[in-house]
């Protein structure tokens, strides 16, 4: 396995394990991916996880000397299933999908499919000196694990075609920058740790509800919006309000 998942105090500690390689992305390390993202919604008490990468590198990228050992399996890996994704894109939605927040430690290359792997979190914690890349285009093709849509949500349109079309390499320093990760660290997983545990001293319901909804309407109307907030909230203001009866005054 070079996708390792351990579970402790209802936090997640995910890790590409692959060292030797950058953790560049085999289609087996793909396919755990996905996986370990939908063994994790089924994993009671879950509060939070945090996705990083043993060694010298987040991830380099997608293996594709690796991949071109067996296209047919590349072709299979294309198509989408009822979930609307392929498994390449599977391997990076997983985590969105994931009803608890989810904490990139990122430092070293930041490459191609791990940036986009990066992506899928909610929150990135990157060291100054980590290397990024949307580097699929000097590779003669687009980002396809969901990178797009991703990328949309965080920057403006002229910066994503920007960093897609040049294939420049950009600092982590320059990522906070640009919007593309939220907080710079010399400790990236430390920091990525601490912050996870923040957020599991809080209610998991609200936590997961706040997710959903920043995810379901960050691009939808006001009205649309207020409707799922009202939704939301009435499901959780009987907790709320048994909580505050527990309360000691």
């Amino acid at each position: 396995m070079s996708v390792t998942c351990t579970v402790a105090d209802g936090i997640a500690d995910v890790r590409l394990d692959r060292p030797d390689k950058l953790n560049a992305l085999s289609l087996a390390m793909v396919r755990e991916l996905a996986a370990t993202g939908h063994r994790l919604r089924r994993e009671r008490g879950l509060r939070a996880v945090v996705l990083s990468g043993n060694g010298r590198a987040f991830c380099a990228g997608m293996d594709l000397g690796s991949a071109a050992r067996d296209p047919f399996a590349v072709v299979r890996g294309f198509v989408p299933t009822l979930r609307g994704t392929n498994v390449f894109q599977e391997a990076v939605w997983a985590w969105r999908r994931l009803p608890v927040p989810v904490v990139a430690a990122l430092h070293g290359p930041v490459f191609g499919a791990g940036l986009q792997l990066a992506l899928g979190a909610d929150l990135r914690v990157t060291a100054p000196d980590a290397r990024w890349c949307v580097a699929e285009i000097g590779r003669g093709l687009v980002p396809d694990m969901s990178g797009v849509h991703a990328l949309a949500q965080l920057v403006g349109i002229e910066t994503a075609k920007r960093l897609t079309f040049t294939a420049d390499e950009f600092s982590g320093e320059q990522a906070v920058a640009l919007g593309v990760a939220g907080t710079l660290s010399d400790t990236p997983l430390d920091d990525a740790r601490a912050l996870a545990a923040r957020i599991a001293e809080h209610r998991p319901a609200a936590v997961a509800a706040a997710k959903r909804l920043f995810d379901q309407t960050w691009s939808a109307g006001p009205r649309r919006t207020f409707r799922a907030e009202r939704r939301e909230q009435s499901l959780l203001l009987p907790g709320a309000m048994q909580n505050l009866k527990r309360s000691p005054r």
